[in-house]
């Protein structure tokens, strides 16, 4: 049975975060020959690669399950921790979570206010898009994700949250210009459309099932600000959820271009199985937010 030196895989955990070894040797306060050479000492122990060597570097399948391993390990080491000195020092515990970029526009941050100032914690958030974000957890590189699937990773669990409505808004004049008389075959192909990121399948998958149409004219816009705000000034329209969008419509500053037509997105949280007190109560904060905002799936 390998018995792991931890300073090892910490700086494999470095290196992975980090993708390089300059930043590695940064962040935790070696120098860059010192990660090296703790890497070579692991793989040697080991008798495999555990990093491709590549910009950036990433893991191999080894790396991977090691790299879930170390963060479990220490979560629950944290969570000792804290027990056996009461709580009484100060002292953060990171957590690293993988979500979609319109829960945490929207209601995320609200969940989870009172869990990270009660427990100390310090949030390490990875965006993706939420057919996109499981891999992080298979990966080991998330605790836990916020996902559009609803099939559980092996070792985790998978809970329902709810769903998300989406509906295609543009600001009036957008409408009065290039769509008077709302989408259709003949126009949908001429107007643009805005898209969070190339990862974004939300509109793709809107314009082929309502129009069969693959191809047709979009901004890239990677921000959830940025993507409101290019709807408001009139560059495109886009899939909003109701939870950006609805004070919009109730003003009129957006209003549906494809009235009466909306897209529900279901929401699930995947999180290890480790049952330790800082994810269940990272969980029920989640669960207790999204029954409040959320639609039940």
């Amino acid at each position: 049975m390998t018995m792991f030196d931890y300073r090892q895989l910490a700086t494999l955990t470095a290196i992975l975060e980090e993708g390089s070894f300059e930043r590695a040797a940064q962040k935790l306060f070696i120098t860059q020959s010192a990660v090296s050479q703790r890497l070579r000492q692991l793989e040697d122990t080991l008798g495999q690669t555990l990093v491709v060597r590549s910009t950036p570097l990433t893991a191999t399948s080894a790396g991977q399950r090691l790299l879930k391993h170390y963060k479990q390990v220490s979560l629950l080491e944290n969570e000792l921790d804290d027990d056996l000195r009461n709580q009484d020092e100060e002292g953060f515990t990171s957590l690293t979570i993988g979500l979609n970029a319109d829960s945490i526009g929207t209601w995320f941050f609200d969940a989870v206010k009172s869990f990270v100032f009660d427990n100390n914690i310090l949030l390490d958030l990875k965006v993706d898009d939420q057919d996109q974000t499981h891999h992080l957890l298979r990966t080991g590189e998330v605790l836990g994700c916020i996902s559009g699937s609803a099939s559980a990773v092996q070792g985790c669990r998978c809970i329902p949250l709810g769903q998300m409505i989406y509906r295609p808004l543009a600001s009036p004049e957008f409408i009065d210009r290039y769509a008077p008389d709302g989408l259709s075959y003949e126009n949908v192909s001429i107007t643009p459309v805005a898209v969070f990121n190339r990862k974004d399948s939300l509109q793709h998958r809107y314009l082929e099932q309502k129009f069969g149409v693959t191809k047709f004219p979009h901004h890239l816009i990677p921000t959830c600000d940025g993507f409101l705000s290019a709807l408001l000034k009139g560059f495109a329209y886009g899939l909003v959820p109701d939870q950006q969008g609805q004070e919009h419509i109730e003003v009129g500053t957006l209003t549906s271009i494809d009235p009466n037509y909306e897209i529900p997105i279901p929401l699930y949280w995947h999180v290890w199985n480790l049952q330790t007190d800082l994810m269940k109560g990272l969980t029920q904060a989640l669960v207790a937010e999204a029954r409040r905002v959320l639609i039940p799936i």
